[in-house]
């Protein structure tokens, strides 16, 4: 495969067909440096350099009455973790002066949970008005399925994006969850959607999907038209029925970013969690496609010293989109 030829492609906006994506995954692992540069093309095309940071604030942990096999909140994991209901406003607030001052342009509360509660959604609603006060910060909202009047409160207050991932593909759905199914989750992004706020969805790769599978997740966000586009990588934990799997590899990993790219052009390419161990050492490859990472932690799961993840970009000669003052964006 040349792959310059799917680069064209995807910066004339032809389709790639499903055997030209499904060659993407297959990459013979010499061919991959061809394959990223040609992700490049793409990525420089429609971002140049620049690297969008974004931050995790953990709002309500654990305590879900959802099945879903890879997480460490759900109701079937037997994990040690820090449970709490919504966090007040003030630490909110906190999360979100640690965010300006790690040079994150995008805040992320997130709450576990089937779906909030009134009294979750106007505790975000109301610190988020104060947040966009204070500081230029984008707000990421993710607090599972969303029905349309909480989805216009959250639009009223100043949320700019909402997230609600499809996770997998449609036929791998319930070997993940059964206690919601896969149109709940697209629902939920067209309900954001239709309050005017920006949608992002994504993934979970290395949770004993096919190939396949992964092409279909690409495809299924283009035609969601998801604004951003969250890459998580399994990090399997103890106690939760995914235990133990360890599917993936950083040289896959590259190739699964590289897919999303070439299918998704024009959209944030995020690296999310679990990229410190599964793509590794090849971390920085991953901005040659990506453009935009998570800094700092995760929901229950630790990131690498924001400094290393600014040195990575410098190192890259890339350039972190930062928020200098309040109202501007620049880099």
């Amino acid at each position: 495969m040349i792959w310059n030829v799917l680069a064209n492609k995807s910066l004339t906006g032809e389709k790639i067909t499903n055997e030209e994506a499904l060659s993407v995954l297959n990459c013979p692992d010499e061919e991959l440096l061809s394959l990223l540069n040609a992700a490049y093309q793409v990525r420089k095309h429609h971002y140049g350099n620049k690297v969008k940071l974004n931050m995790i604030m953990n709002a309500k942990s654990g305590l879900c009455s959802e099945n879903c096999g890879y997480c460490s909140q759900s109701s079937i994991a037997d994990t040690d973790i820090n449970t709490y209901n919504m966090l007040d406003k003030e630490t909110l607030l906190k999360g979100a002066e640690q965010a300006y001052k790690m040079q994150a342009g995008t805040y992320c509360i997130v709450a576990s949970g089937r779906g909030p509660s009134r009294r979750e959604v106007e505790t975000v609603a109301d610190t988020v008005k104060e947040i966009k006060d204070r500081y230029s910060l984008k707000i990421c909202a993710c607090l599972g399925i969303l029905k349309p009047e909480q989805a216009e409160l959250l639009k009223g207050a100043g949320v700019d994006r909402y997230n609600h991932n499809v996770n997998t593909s449609e036929t791998h759905h319930d070997s993940i969850t059964t206690s919601h199914t896969y149109d709940d989750r697209v629902n939920t992004v067209h309900t954001a959607k239709a309050a005017g706020l920006s949608p992002c969805s994504g993934v979970i790769i290395g949770m004993k999907e096919s190939k396949q599978d992964v092409v279909d997740m690409a495809y299924s966000l283009n035609a969601l038209d998801a604004d951003s586009i969250p890459v998580n990588f399994l990090h399997a934990i103890d106690g939760t029925p995914l235990e133990g799997t360890s599917e993936l590899d950083p040289r896959y990993c590259l190739k699964v970013l590289s897919l999303f790219r070439l299918i998704n052009p024009t959209k944030e390419i995020r690296i999310s969690g679990g990229r410190e161990v599964n793509l590794r050492a090849l971390q920085p490859l991953g901005l040659y496609a990506a453009n935009s990472i998570f800094i700092g932690d995760y929901l229950t799961t630790s990131g690498q010293e924001t400094t290393s993840d600014h040195r990575m970009i410098e190192d890259l000669g890339f350039e972190v989109e930062i928020v200098e003052e309040k109202g501007t964006v620049t880099s």
